[in-house]
């Protein structure tokens, strides 16, 4: 996928890898440091810098804080989406208040996303 990144943006990413949030650092620290899938931490795609990413299974995941819940960061979100569909991506979008409220849940909805887990969600 390094053909898709935007190299101005990589000293960006590289601060927020350093602020991450505390619902990116939950998630982060007591989930997916511990799966046995690689995980990126502000990967760099395009004009894009994504919350994490887990290339073995074309999967984004963001984790919203409040500023995407206004009608044009909407707008902007589901254009973010609609292009990383367009290059086989799927992405996954949680809030802060998901990752607070329904940890358990948010991750086994990650979960069942991954290839190769002996997953049956039920």
């Amino acid at each position: 996928m390094n053909e898709t990144q935007n190299k101005k943006l990589t000293t960006y990413a590289q601060t927020l890898r350093k602020e991450m949030t505390p619902e990116e650092k939950h998630l982060w620290y007591d989930f997916l440091k511990k799966i046995p899938w690689t995980v990126n931490r502000q990967k760099v795609f395009g004009n894009y810098i994504v919350d994490l990413y887990i290339a073995s299974a074309n999967l984004v995941i963001e984790v919203d804080g409040g500023q995407h819940n206004d009608e044009e960061a909407i707008l902007r979100d589901k254009e973010r989406d609609t292009w990383f569909q367009k290059l086989g991506i799927t992405v996954l979008r949680y809030s802060n208040l998901e990752v607070k409220l329904n940890f358990n849940l948010v991750c086994i909805d990650i979960l069942e996303h991954l290839p190769g887990l002996p997953f049956t969600g039920s």
